[in-house]
């Protein structure tokens, strides 16, 4: 059983660091000191007082190591997470370092150690932790997917979560999860979803727990059944089973929760905004308007061009405005350079443009594949009613009749509505998926970073452009 050699893997691991560590300072030592300090002359620092140092280096390493996690198991902790982990331990590591410099300095010792060597030692450092964190990974995935390595897990209740956490592990066997079967009062047994057996009852829990085979119990309890956690929990923890609890809300809880600790009561927020707090919204808006600005200047002989075109090829205004519902359900003007003939406002209101729509003229087609007919937005961003990155902006009509059909479709307002999304970039614009796009949407509303916004700008040059479903 993974129970009885994870702590034997986690002590190698340690050793494993401890060895990189010493390897990747030696490296750095023999690359740029090595050749100063042989032989040993006045100012220069000797071997031994460099490799002294490893004294302290190592074990605060590794302590920052465990400190962030970097020894947790990596059946499906994500990369990036534990690169930046990683940066995290070393760059406090560096701190550490630095700080006990300066003091030894400042006592007039080690007065000529290599400050360039242990930036040095920094960088590489992360390079080879990286490395060598992927390489055990693939090696682990490997094993398991060989069938070694295994994690025998029992589900405790057949619901949506059950069969989602089935689902994920069928598509992941590199994960090593073999889940036993199924308890559960409502499914018979026998009863199979996805190769995955119901045994029997809840009531034979303690028979499973007796056999002493099992890693970990998973609660996926339908949420009709939660007056039996409290239970189930206190007859795994009363084994030693280790017990996770998947719950089956049914999306309306997001994926990572926002909790408080209320003196000791937890509560979980049914969604967490970022953009909620005052620091975070003013670093977004700060960006707005310098990227609006930009855009502008930039993009200017561009949008003089599509005004002249524009006037010239067909009767009426350069720019088209439309009702749109914003932050807070508060609609506003977008603006847009006219891609169709001058037609009714009333019926223009209640019409999606189809393919071949005889009201877009010849250069509106064009501007509208490339999206320059977007580009007067910019003004939108600039007065505070758009934002460069969110969801896109619909008109009130259609807002009214997709927050009856599509679950939370309404969220979406709780944020600016942008120039281009998260679900933009990843191919839903026009025609396509309205459930798919308020997917995104949300991810993005509930994931927002300014990094989160730099990535979809950027993709925004290589797959925002050019729509293909534009008529």
């Amino acid at each position: 059983m993974i129970k009885d050699n994870q702590k034997t893997l986690n002590r190698l691991h340690v050793v494993l660091d401890a060895l990189f560590i010493v390897v990747t300072y030696s490296l750095v030592w023999l690359i740029m000191i090595s050749g100063k300090v042989l032989p040993v002359t006045e100012g220069v620092v000797p071997a031994q007082y460099y490799f002294a140092a490893l004294l302290f280096i190592v074990p605060v390493y590794l302590l920052l190591y465990g400190g962030f996690h970097l020894y947790a198991p990596k059946r499906v902790q994500g990369r990036r997470l534990e690169f930046a982990n990683i940066c995290k331990a070393n760059i406090i590591g560096l701190m550490l370092i630095t700080f006990v410099l300066f003091a030894a300095r400042k006592n007039g010792y080690l007065y000529h150690f290599s400050t360039k060597m242990i930036l040095a030692f920094f960088a590489l450092n992360i390079v080879m932790q990286a490395l060598e964190r992927n390489a055990i990974r693939l090696f682990l995935r490997s094993m398991r997917s060989n069938g070694f390595n295994l994690k025998h897990i029992l589900l405790i209740g057949y619901s949506r979560a059950a069969e989602g956490f089935v689902d994920r592990v069928c598509v992941n066997p590199e994960w090593g999860y073999q889940i036993r079967g199924i308890l559960d009062d409502h499914q018979p047994a026998g009863y199979a979803y996805k190769g995955v057996e119901v045994l029997g009852p809840i009531a034979n829990l303690e028979v499973f727990l007796a056999s002493n085979t099992l890693d970990e119990i998973a609660i996926t309890l339908s949420i009709k059944e939660y007056m039996n956690l409290e239970e189930i929990v206190a007859a795994c923890e009363k084994s030693g089973v280790h017990t996770k609890f998947i719950p089956d809300y049914n999306n309306m809880i997001p994926t990572i929760p926002f909790m408080e600790d209320l003196q000791g009561l937890p509560i979980i927020h049914i969604r967490h905004v970022p953009l909620t707090n005052m620091f975070n919204a003013t670093m977004k808006r700060l960006v707005d308007i310098a990227g609006a600005v930009f855009g502008l200047v930039i993009f200017s002989p561009i949008m003089l061009v599509t005004a002249l075109l524009v006037k010239v090829t067909s009767p009426g205004p350069v720019l088209y405005s439309q009702e749109r519902v914003g932050l807070h359900n508060h609609t506003f003007k977008m603006y847009k350079f006219r891609s169709m003939e001058v037609q009714d406002p009333k019926k223009e209101r209640s019409q999606w443009t189809t393919p071949h729509d005889p009201r877009v003229t010849p250069i509106g087609k064009f501007i509208r594949k490339t999206s320059i007919d977007e580009m007067p937005q910019f003004f939108n961003i600039l007065v505070g009613d758009m934002s460069l990155v969110g969801p896109r902006p619909e008109r009130p009509l259609f807002v009214e009749k997709f927050k009856e059909e599509i679950p939370r479709y309404m969220i979406k307002h709780q944020v600016r509505p942008g120039l281009t999304g998260w679900a933009q970039v990843n191919g839903y614009r026009g025609d396509t998926s309205i459930t798919k796009r308020i997917e995104h949407d949300l991810y993005y509303i509930e994931n927002w970073s300014l990094g989160f916004d730099f990535k979809i700008m950027f993709l925004t040059i290589f797959k925002g452009f050019i729509n293909k479903n534009a008529y």
